[in-house]
């Protein structure tokens, strides 16, 4: 049985475990490292063009959600990859299916900024 670990213990290692796997997709995730340098522009953009903290974190929330489904995505990639490296029609129905999870949220947020700001 795993040891129980103290709430502050926990919260130390479950940031660490986070941050680990920020590196790993970034080192690993192309579309991970493009999206995380489209924030760089993005952020900014949402705080500029968004006329109230409302509108501001509804933009920003849009993006988010994106960065969130692309680590989700590159997780099932990652555990199907795992499994084996032969063709398996489920294998790649997860991977179809978590590309169209970030293609959805990737229309979510183009329309979510077209709504809000024109």
């Amino acid at each position: 049985m795993k040891p129980q670990h103290q709430p502050f213990e926990h919260l130390f290692h479950a940031t660490k475990w986070s941050w680990q796997g920020f590196q790993a997709a970034w080192k690993y995730e192309q579309a991970f490292r493009i999206e995380v340098v489209a924030s760089v522009f993005i952020i900014p953009l949402a705080f500029y063009l968004g006329n109230t903290a409302i509108e501001q974190v509804i933009l920003l929330g849009a993006w988010l959600l994106v960065l969130i489904v692309e680590l989700l995505n590159s997780a099932i990639e990652a555990t199907v990859d795992r499994i084996g490296s032969e063709h398996h029609e489920l294998s790649g129905r997860a991977k179809d299916l978590g590309s169209a999870a970030v293609f959805l949220c990737n229309i979510t947020f183009v329309g979510t900024w077209l709504l809000i700001l024109l």
